[in-house]
């Protein structure tokens, strides 16, 4: 497996793939690699020829008191589990490779979708996800990337931002991937301690709950989310927010037919979860 930090390394290597007429996909990440990861990586390779990775704990997605400093950073593991997991080429930028001229100094923004959900408790957060993600993609110029659909609202978000500049690139989505118990995997959950692990999978069977409510009719939406909240509370969480949304613009529904997932966040102790259900007949 091929590495560097250096996005000149990085656009010779694609264009030199190019050149032999391979495709490219990348995978965006912030390092602590888990299978749900691995499965990214498993799903570009069959999207493209070629499989860059990239590691970047990016500083302007996390907020004051956030935990940009104890973020797990492991990357002598991580990139045994790519070079297992037949990545082509890992791409670990500098903060000041990203961010040459400061972090401030050019911020994109994707009005609407961002200050919802997650992004009403977390201001600025989708601003820093959209500027990264949007760099990323520049530095690597990929034909697809590749993100986990359990950040619902950031493959969103990332969607409309490609779409609204015409960057040349498709955004896959990947089903979440999810331990024994439902509890969708993430590098977050190491926050949790023994006790909190046990409750931990009460987010996902808040949201299959009320997925399946949805399926059997139930269309008083408010009232729904009240009962999850209320779920979560007596499992343990301190809830941020449970909502029924529209698949396509995480707006509330308007009409019968509509996709819809069922999207929820809470703390448990130092662990902030998020986790979402889509709605559709395939899933009852």
């Amino acid at each position: 497996m091929l590495e560097t930090g250096s996005v000149t390394d990085l656009r010779e290597q694609v264009a030199s793939w190019r050149r032999a007429d391979q495709s490219v996909a990348l995978v965006p990440t912030m390092g602590n690699l888990h299978p749900g990861h691995l499965r990214l990586v498993e799903h570009a390779r069959a999207m493209a020829s070629r499989v860059v990775v990239s590691i970047f704990v990016n500083p302007t997605q996390f907020g004051p008191g956030e935990d940009l400093d104890s973020y797990p950073r492991t990357l002598a593991a991580d990139r045994e589990k790519l070079v297992a997991g037949q990545a082509d080429m890992l791409f670990t930028p500098a903060v000041e490779t990203v961010y040459p001229l400061g972090e401030g100094a050019t911020v994109l923004t994707v009005p609407q979708l961002s200050a919802m959900l997650c992004g009403a408790s977390r201001p600025g957060h989708f601003a820093g996800v959209a500027t990264v993600v949007a760099k990323l993609l520049h530095m690597a110029q990929p034909d697809v990337a590749v993100f986990g659909e359990k950040d619902f609202q950031q493959l969103v978000v990332i969607r409309r931002l490609v779409t609204d500049l015409w960057l040349p690139v498709h955004i896959e989505g990947v089903p979440t991937c999810r331990e024994a118990d439902g509890l969708a995997m993430s590098s977050r959950n190491q926050y949790l301690n023994d006790s909190e692990r046990a409750q931990a999978p009460a987010l996902y069977q808040t949201l299959t709950r009320l997925r399946d409510q949805l399926l059997a009719g139930r269309t008083d939406y408010a009232a729904l989310e009240r009962e999850g909240l209320q779920m979560l509370r007596e499992g343990g969480f301190d809830p941020e927010y449970i909502a029924v949304r529209r698949v396509a613009d995480l707006q509330p529904p308007e009409a019968a037919g509509e996709s819809l997932v069922v999207l929820g966040a809470g703390r448990l102790g130092r662990a902030r979860l998020i986790d979402n259900v889509r709605v559709s007949r395939e899933t009852a």
